[in-house]
């Protein structure tokens, strides 16, 4: 399931990308900047390219210290064309980096919605050496007019109950049309995984030599196969990373929740009592917090700035490796404005995600600031915390 370390782990991500995003188009609007000044070379009239130049570099200035003050520039003792280009160039920047925002914003949450998409294709590519064992089966009789053995083992994972069940599952089914998970596209793929990796596995032969295997018995080849053919085979998680760009961090949940829908067909009664399982216990709890951390750490990004500068005097906020500002603004933000969640799980949160996603240093770093940081805005009485985040505010 994803949990909230998961969320604060794809809001970071989502973060850092529109940092990233930011950085790319205030260099495409200096570029329009000396696009602008370049020699008109339609023109019959002398063109003084140095003076070009200087008006070039004069609007980058203009535009890069006043991002957010179109007023002044306006009202700025300036060559006309120099103002009017450095308004231009303040619209462009922004309108990219809005248009990137809400691609971003939106992306995240699908991208989190597109879960059940990810483990119902790991069921699938199941189902798909299943079909694929039984058109080898009859394709080998049809050639060598064998008579089928009605235990023939080799048929085990063609008749794999469990496999059965879902592929008879109303609500596995419709989960799966709903989500576009079907792999028609890839039975190629999951041919040569089969031959490859499958075929040959000790544990599928131990599995093929049983004459009636027990239900219980095939959820266990299935749930092996899954753990240790499927997640640990590159060829097989490459096909996954090339349709989920956040892979790495959804591969374990993907898993877990692939795992579930093959368990939860021991635990069903009948066919209308099973269940697929769900991404979160409370999603929609879950998705505002998640598109809140992102909103709110963007909206108090200056304030944030600020903070971090106050308490890093001795360093240029610059030089701040850019993972650890998103990573304390991201914390700050968290303490001030979620009032149920304790300070200290939060610091703790953060400084986990600092141990895989910054520098060798940034554990150190980020507790410490956060540290000073928590109980100066605890003191000032702009931390308040309610409910649950009063157990451990200390």
């Amino acid at each position: 399931m994803l949990n909230r370390r998961i969320l604060r782990v794809k809001a970071f991500q989502s973060l850092y990308a529109y940092e990233q995003c930011r950085a790319s188009n205030l260099n495409l609007a200096k570029d329009y900047v000396r696009e602008a000044f370049q020699p008109d070379l339609n023109s019959m009239e002398v063109q003084d390219k140095g003076q070009l130049r200087k008006d070039a570099e004069q609007t980058i200035t203009l535009f890069s210290t006043n991002l957010n003050n179109k007023a002044l520039v306006a009202a700025g003792d300036y060559a006309t064309k120099v103002k009017s280009e450095a308004i231009k160039a303040i619209n462009l920047f922004h309108q990219k980096n809005q248009k990137d925002l809400d691609f971003l914003r939106n992306n995240m949450v699908d991208a989190a919605e597109d879960i059940p998409q990810l483990y119902l294709s790991v069921v699938h590519i199941l189902i798909g050496f299943s079909d694929h064992v039984r058109r080898e089966y009859a394709r080998k009789r049809k050639l060598n007019k064998e008579q089928v053995s009605a235990v023939s083992g080799e048929l085990n994972l063609a008749n794999n109950k469990v496999i059965s069940f879902l592929k008879n599952n109303a609500v596995f089914t419709t989960a799966s049309i709903r989500q576009q998970a079907d792999l028609e596209d890839t039975e190629l793929e999951i041919q040569e995984w089969y031959r490859e990796y499958v075929k040959p596995w000790d544990r599928y032969q131990e599995y093929i030599q049983l004459s009636e295997p027990t239900m219980e018995e095939d959820l266990d080849i299935l749930t092996d196969l899954t753990k240790k053919i499927l997640f640990k085979t590159d060829a097989i998680l490459s096909s996954f990373a090339e349709r989920d760009l956040s892979w790495t961090e959804n591969k374990a949940v993907v898993r877990s929740l692939a795992i579930k829908v093959l368990k939860n067909v021991l635990e069903s009664e009948s066919d209308e009592d099973y269940s697929l399982p769900e991404i979160a216990i409370n999603w929609e709890e879950d998705k505002e917090f998640f598109q809140n951390i992102f909103n709110l750490t963007i909206e108090n990004d200056e304030a944030n700035r600020v903070l971090i500068a106050e308490k890093t005097k001795n360093w240029d906020i610059e030089r701040i490796a850019s993972t650890d500002k998103i990573i304390i603004s991201m914390a700050v933000t968290e303490m001030l404005f979620f009032p149920s969640i304790p300070v200290k799980v939060t610091i703790n949160e953060y400084i986990d995600i600092s141990k895989t996603y910054s520098t060798p240093k940034s554990k150190q770093f980020v507790n410490g600031l956060l540290d000073v940081l928590a109980k100066e805005l605890t003191d000032q009485g702009k931390i308040r915390k309610s409910g649950r985040g009063l157990l451990d505010n200390k």
